[in-house]
């Protein structure tokens, strides 16, 4: 599962990555987003660059949590902030936008939770997740508009998530899907590469390209949005209790 995330680089290098050249907003580092939130999304556009065939690429702000384009009421719709790799093609709510429109959701890191079993006593603990060797990765993601019935039209999103790699599987047993640069265009191509032609982009990371840095509880508030979500803590260790003592099995002297 992805739940939040990060996309702090400045915009000129977000929008260098993602080879997009006429997305004129501006947008502030944001170190804390949350699913309902609009985020930054890219896809292949009708356009096609200048000299070539190949599509460009347009990015605009999208709200995190898919809604299908037949869902009537979206307050009777679960919250659809992930799709899993292995089962979005057949799934009837992704299915569309599986095959038509494949997006790239750039980011700089995202943020897990490994929660030990309750009885434990121990709380859950938060990880920073980037990239080893810094700067922008792209998430697989997919896109749909939702037209309401006044006729005002949203568009959604949802990350897709894969097993988790080894390396993270300590933390959380999913993980974000991570399109490479040169798979850039092979995953935004929907018009001749359909599903099973990028199925095999929709994979673990290797493992070594995350790191995973413990911090403090702050991310847990959507509210707290400053860079110091992302300062390293130590991971308290649990006391490890007595063995009870079994009276039951002692002999009695009398």
């Amino acid at each position: 599962m992805c739940g939040r995330y990060a996309l702090t680089a400045m915009p000129d290098e977000i929008l260098n990555f993602v080879s997009v050249a006429d997305f004129e907003e501006d947008f502030p580092a944001r170190f804390n987003i949350a699913p309902t939130q609009p985020i930054l999304v890219v896809m292949a556009s009708e356009r096609r660059q200048p000299g070539s065939n190949l599509p460009q690429r347009r990015a605009f702000l999208a709200r995190w949590g898919l809604i299908p384009g037949w869902v009537k009421d979206p307050k009777d719709f679960p919250l659809l902030i992930n799709a899993r790799a292995e089962t979005a093609v057949g799934k009837a709510s992704f299915k569309a936008a599986m095959r038509h429109r494949r997006i790239l959701v750039p980011a700089t890191g995202f943020y897990e939770w490994r929660r030990p079993p309750r009885e434990s006593g121990v709380q859950p603990q938060a990880y920073w997740i980037r990239p080893k060797q810094g700067g922008v990765i792209a998430f697989a993601g997919l896109m749909e508009t939702w037209s309401s019935a006044d006729g005002s039209d949203v568009d959604t999103a949802a990350i897709m998530t894969t097993p988790a790699n080894a390396a993270l599987r300590q933390v959380h047993d999913r993980m974000p899907v991570v399109i490479a640069p040169e798979d850039f265009e092979r995953w935004l191509e929907c018009k001749t590469q359909e599903p099973r032609d990028v199925a095999d982009l929709m994979r673990a990371a290797d493992e070594d390209f995350f790191e995973a840095v413990p911090v403090s509880d702050l991310v847990n508030k959507v509210s707290n949005m400053g860079p110091d979500l992302q300062k390293p803590v130590a991971v308290a260790v649990p006391e490890e209790k007595p063995p009870k003592r079994d009276t039951d099995s002692q002999m009695s002297l009398f």
